[in-house]
């Protein structure tokens, strides 16, 4: 119990009674019957202060898995379970913790971000929009801060073009670029599911972008790296015009549950989203980018569902949305300052 007594120094008690319980069935050897039933009960706590729930290290596990571009046969070979152990697994039935403790090292992710115990550290792109689209599943409430343009309410204009920015992103002598290529693939399918869910939901959205990054976007168009060689820039300068005409219509029309304000002044360097259900919040903080100059290699993104982390960010997005132009008033300053 030496290792609970070093990990009730950093987590919550909540987490702190939820991990020491999960270790003492490996340590104790219970009966698997016995573990089944306690996992299953743990699978049912759903505390304001992120206990651990089965159902959603299942959706991790689902989550990492694509991120490190293996099938659930893949996974359950290497793990030394069946495939539909790993089906179960993700879908929210209870592991051994033996088994998620190979798992997590064969998904290169630690036990407590597998486990959701603290901050989740993400180093894919692809694993961290398919958590963003686990969460926003059961939102009442996003707050994005994603720029350019907040992709949920992006055109299918935008979506037709995104694989070919995203691609078009990607060094060429990168190590594997083929892989790189078809990781967008994946990429993208994620994304789709991402807004279908979001319009078939329609949860409120707060939406913050910096007049800055648009006229920016427009200056250099939509494109995903520097002076892109053989590329119609005028088109693309054209598409990041209707994209920010429609950030225009969205202001001024206010549709029900989409709220936009336009920041003028600074804005911090890492996008965040905040996702709000009636008890609890997470915040994720990324370093990856969809829009102009896509970034979807490198960086590491962070989940948490910490009251001070999510009381923080909140306290952020609060601030940046008093001072931010709404309404005509955001709508007229774009078309005189941005799409003159």
């Amino acid at each position: 119990m030496a290792l609970c007594r070093i990990v009730k120094n950093n987590l919550n008690f909540e987490i702190f009674l939820d991990i020491c319980l999960l270790f003492a069935m490996k340590l104790q050897k219970v009966a698997d019957d016995t573990a089944v039933a306690v996992a299953q009960k743990l699978a049912r706590v759903r505390t304001v202060n992120h206990g651990i729930s089965v159902e959603e290290i299942g959706e991790r596990m689902k989550a990492f898995r694509l991120g490190a571009g293996l099938s659930p046969e893949d996974l359950a070979k290497r793990a030394g379970v069946s495939r539909a152990a790993i089906y179960r697994y993700e879908s929210g039935q209870p592991a051994k913790i033996d088994t998620l403790v190979k798992i997590a090292d064969l998904l290169d992710v630690s036990l407590p971000t597998l486990l959701g115990a603290g901050v989740e550290y993400i180093s894919s792109a692809i694993s961290f929009f398919e958590r963003m689209r686990q969460l926003e599943e059961n939102v009442d409430q996003i707050t994005v801060l994603f720029g350019p343009v907040s992709y949920l309410l992006t055109t299918d204009l935008y979506d037709e073009f995104l694989p070919t920015i995203l691609k078009e992103s990607i060094p060429g002598n990168v190590d594997d670029f083929e892989h790189a290529l078809n990781e967008v693939d994946t990429l993208i399918d994620i994304l789709h599911a991402r807004k279908q869910a979001y319009q078939r939901r329609t949860p409120n959205i707060i939406s913050l972008t910096s007049a800055a990054e648009l006229d920016q976007f427009l200056r250099l168009g939509f494109v995903g790296t520097h002076n892109p060689q053989g590329v119609d820039l005028k088109r693309r300068r054209e598409i990041a015009r209707i994209e920010i005409e429609n950030i225009v219509r969205l202001l001024q029309n206010q549709p029900i549950g989409v709220q936009l304000g336009v920041v003028v002044d600074s804005m911090p360097g890492a996008s965040l989203q905040i996702f709000k259900q009636a008890t609890r919040k997470s915040v994720a903080v990324s370093p990856y980018r969809l829009g102009a100059f896509a970034n979807v290699r490198l960086g590491v993104a962070t989940i948490s569902s910490a009251p001070d982390a999510t009381e923080l960010y909140q306290s952020v997005t609060n601030q940046l949305w008093s001072r931010a132009l709404k309404g005509d008033q955001a709508a007229e300053f774009i078309k005189n300052n941005v799409l003159k």
